[in-house]
């Protein structure tokens, strides 16, 4: 286990928490309606499908710091009982996909990511549920879109600010 300070806000400011991330877990960052996943590699490091996270231009498997992951928000591992690679081994399958560029928002996100690297299959309970419940996909839908907008707002606030 790795021992991670990650910085965390709540209504009295800013502090740190320490929390033990097995190598190889599963995580997690709950955003506005959905989730975005990715494979704890060590060292404070995330592999993960960048996809529409943080750009409005979908991205590609990469490996970043914790915090970039998270983007300020809250992460969790999700539990695998079923993985049938764990710990170095899913490690070295998360890094064998870096810098794949084939996202596919229903086929190919950062949930499937995360499927095939622990269990050796492409699958996406967020999409899964969206398609069987329409309301749940219209709800997820429009979160995508106001994070899209949001993301591409940033966007050109920061490039204005870098020119």
């Amino acid at each position: 286990m790795n021992t991670i300070h990650l910085k965390t806000s709540d209504t009295r400011g800013d502090w740190m928490s320490t929390i033990d991330l097995p190598i190889g877990s599963h995580l997690v960052s709950a955003r506005c309606g959905y989730e975005h996943h990715g494979i704890y590699v060590g060292n404070g490091r995330v592999v993960h499908y960048a996809g529409f996270a943080g750009s409005v231009h979908r991205g590609p498997v990469e490996e970043v710091d914790l915090d970039r992951f998270a983007a300020g928000h809250p992460l969790s591992i999700r539990a695998t009982p079923r993985a049938r690679y764990v710990g170095d081994e899913a490690v070295r399958r998360a890094r064998s996909r870096l810098g794949e560029n084939h996202y596919r928002l229903l086929t190919n996100n950062c949930e499937h990511f995360c499927a095939w690297v622990l269990l050796g299959e492409s699958r996406s309970e967020q999409v899964h549920c969206s398609l069987r419940h329409p309301r749940t996909g219209m709800h997820v839908l429009m979160c995508l879109v106001k994070a899209f907008v949001e993301n591409g707002a940033n966007s050109g606030r920061l490039a204005a600010q870098l020119a």
